[in-house]
């Protein structure tokens, strides 16, 4: 594999279908124009359908909008609904949308409110557009997840929307975790059914707004060695895009930034904390999601 890889190691995408979550700005922006380029059809799935629009219209290609608040399950059921009625086959779902360091807070399902939008929204939408990337020949389902997924993570299953005490970074930690919990068990489970995959990414230390709810002790340091530490949007992308179009990607592969640290750099395989391949946990994690969404998969 190239460690050099750029986007203009993007194979044609033409007669492609992708939808990728969160694409009105950032990282999901990024991914969308680089797949428009060349040539696929591009879903954004937004919670804001004006910024939707008007970032599609900075896109060269055929691209789309549709609402989507993963902080809804009936949101993420409707969105799901538009797009199978409107797509027959999706050959990407690239699950990038997410909320990072907010203050304490639940989704209107009543979910804390990062593990309900990064992990719980996402595995509900996935599951219920999943049977129309499985008859698709190199079907591929990309989730971004965060060198976050390491710092105060775990899987905290006797209080997961952290009622009794709240901690924004650990928050983070555990929806992050979750997300590469997540792909891991999705690839065990899709192994034995066709080609579709199921890969994560993370972009490292990316300029984007996601970083807005940064605790004020972190923000001035953060903001002064942003500079030094941080890459643009487009490069903070390549780790998404590697996963999603790379044909010597497999399933299950986990891609990020070469560089120290896993900050910046050209994407390349890495390789995420001990605590993500706990089978056991994953398993169970798998249950819990599918008791709080309501959402069983196909497979």
């Amino acid at each position: 594999m190239s460690e050099h890889w750029t986007e203009q190691n993007i194979p044609d995408q033409k007669s492609r279908v992708a939808v990728v979550t969160g694409a009105n700005t950032g990282l999901g922006f990024e991914t969308a124009r680089a797949l428009a380029e060349r040539g696929a059809s591009v879903v954004l799935a937004v919670r804001d359908v004006e910024k939707g629009k008007q970032a599609a219209a900075r896109i060269a290609g055929d691209v789309g909008v549709q609402e989507l608040d993963l902080s809804s399950l009936e949101s993420v059921r409707a969105a799901a609904a538009n797009l199978r009625a409107a797509h027959p086959r999706i050959d990407l779902l690239i699950n990038n949308a997410g909320v990072m360091y907010t203050p304490q807070q639940t989704t209107q399902d009543g979910f804390e409110l990062q593990f309900g939008t990064n992990h719980l929204g996402h595995f509900a939408f996935t599951g219920l557009l999943l049977d129309r990337l499985l008859s698709v020949p190199g079907s591929r389902v990309v989730t971004v997840s965060s060198t976050g997924h390491r710092i105060q993570a775990a899987i905290h299953f006797d209080d997961l929307h952290w009622e009794r005490s709240y901690s924004r970074v650990g928050a983070y930690g555990q929806a992050k975790l979750a997300n590469l919990m997540f792909t891991y068990e999705l690839q065990r489970r899709l192994a034995a059914h066709g080609s579709t995959v199921a890969v994560a990414a993370h972009p490292g230390l990316s300029n984007t707004e996601l970083a807005r709810n940064t605790p004020p002790a972190l923000r001035l340091p953060l903001t002064v060695l942003a500079p030094l530490i941080t890459q643009p949007a487009p490069m903070g992308a390549l780790p998404t895009l590697r996963a999603a179009t790379d044909p010597a990607v497999l399933g299950g592969q986990y891609y990020g930034p070469g560089g120290r640290g896993e900050l910046r750099g050209n994407p390349r395989l890495v390789v995420s904390s001990p605590e993500s391949y706990d089978i056991a946990v994953q398993q169970r994690l798998w249950s819990v999601s599918e008791s709080l969404t309501g959402v069983t998969f196909p497979v």
